[in-house]
């Protein structure tokens, strides 16, 4: 293997994930999918367990109802961190961002101040969490996503709620992640975002309208 090849980071065979509601049928059965260094899609409709899976492959919800998992990564390698939980409302912004610094040992602080800047959150670092808006509490999350320098990057949605602008930001980012091979991306959403329409991804997973 060419040491440009992507590299594996996650595998998931046949797996079968329950239904919150214990009277649902499970939100997937049979699911197999590999994960490797570039950017990855998982797509599905309102209810198909786009979160819950991203909870999954982040360790937050134990092991599967039926399936295997093979991970090379360790917990503290995998990013996927939500500044949207009211439990985080009473912190600085800034502090937020430090907490994370000292956990993501490979945390890229040269490209911050560019990225502070491109998502317009100056204003807004030196404010509690609870008064920024859900756009901006989300491009700090994505802030952090770009700079932590996790070997695999979780993304839930992370379109929603944005300006125009930070929206053409996050497109860049993606088409950058997907030319990587030190870093896996998984980004999920309703539909393959129109800025990656001609994008190469290295895996696409669909759980169904």
């Amino acid at each position: 293997m060419s040491a440009t090849a992507p590299t594996f980071v996650f595998r998931a065979q046949a797996l079968r994930l329950s239904h919150p509601d214990p009277n649902q049928p499970p939100l997937f059965d049979g699911l197999s999918f590999e994960l490797r260094t570039g950017l990855s899609l998982l797509r599905g409709g309102d209810g198909r367990g786009k979160t819950r899976c991203l909870r999954l492959i982040a360790g937050q919800l134990g092991a599967p109802a039926s399936g295997q998992i093979e991970c090379s990564l360790a917990l503290a390698d995998i990013f996927f961190e939500n500044p949207t939980d009211p439990a985080l409302d009473a912190q600085l912004a800034s502090a937020w961002l430090s907490g994370l610094r000292q956990h993501y040992a490979a945390w890229r602080a040269d490209l911050e101040p560019a990225l502070v800047d491109a998502f317009a959150l100056v204003p807004h670092l030196d404010k509690p969490l609870y008064m920024l808006s859900a756009g901006s509490r989300r491009k700090l999350g994505l802030l952090a996503a770009a700079v932590c320098g996790a070997r695999l990057t979780l993304l839930d949605t992370p379109f929603a709620a944005l300006d125009g602008r930070s929206i053409r930001v996050l497109g860049e980012l993606l088409q950058e992640a997907a030319l990587q091979r030190e870093r896996a991306w998984l980004l999920a959403d309703y539909e393959r975002p129109a800025c990656l329409q001609a994008v190469d991804l290295m895996a696409e997973i669909d759980l169904g309208d």
